[in-house]
């Protein structure tokens, strides 16, 4: 697991941009956390990253927002209002997965057992300015978070952390991505 955290909204916005840079289609990102935590600050981010000019706004009542105009689209769903997994299947937005886009679901525990098995998982804690971040995702995009955090200048770990980027319960092999932050 990979913590860190962002100390202002523009931060937890510029961390989504640097990620973006790295995202391809196809790519999932499942966000959870409270009311305000930052999911559409950062989904605003990853829209500019992907160099999407539209104004970024929840999609609650919408479920799902597109975003184009940049290099890929970008899917914002809000599952928020969902039942659970049978509304998202009835009403066809698991499609959205397969599509040349990047998708980035609001309250994506709802929809938790339909995700793809390579989605980057990411719970955001917090209000107000500083917000922090647990990400659970494979290898192919663990780097890419570490670097993106790095580039918007978030806190990686703090001294009581053991190992401040990722959780030895879940991951004993990542001291090359551990020099990689230390250096």
């Amino acid at each position: 697991m990979i913590r860190f955290k962002t100390t202002s909204p523009e931060q937890t916005e510029d961390f989504g941009y640097e990620l973006a840079k790295s995202l391809i289609g196809g790519d999932v990102i499942a966000l959870t956390g409270d009311l305000g935590a930052g999911k559409t600050c950062l989904t605003r981010g990853i829209a500019r990253g992907l160099g999407s000019t539209s104004h970024v706004s929840s999609p609650t009542f919408t479920i799902v927002n597109e975003y184009d105009g940049g290099r890929l689209m970008l899917f914002h769903f809000d599952t928020y209002r969902l039942a659970g997994p049978d509304d998202f299947l009835m009403s066809g937005l698991d499609e959205y997965f397969y599509r040349e886009g990047v998708c980035v679901i609001e309250w994506s525990d709802i929809i938790e057992e339909l995700l793809p098995q390579d989605t980057i998982r990411m719970t955001i804690t917090g209000d107000g300015n500083t917000r922090t971040f647990e990400c659970e995702c494979g290898e192919k995009h663990s780097s890419y978070i570490l670097e993106a955090a790095k580039k918007a200048g978030a806190e990686i770990g703090t001294e009581s952390d053991a190992d401040p980027c990722v959780d030895p319960a879940a991951d004993t092999n990542n001291t090359d991505e551990k020099a990689k932050i230390d250096t």
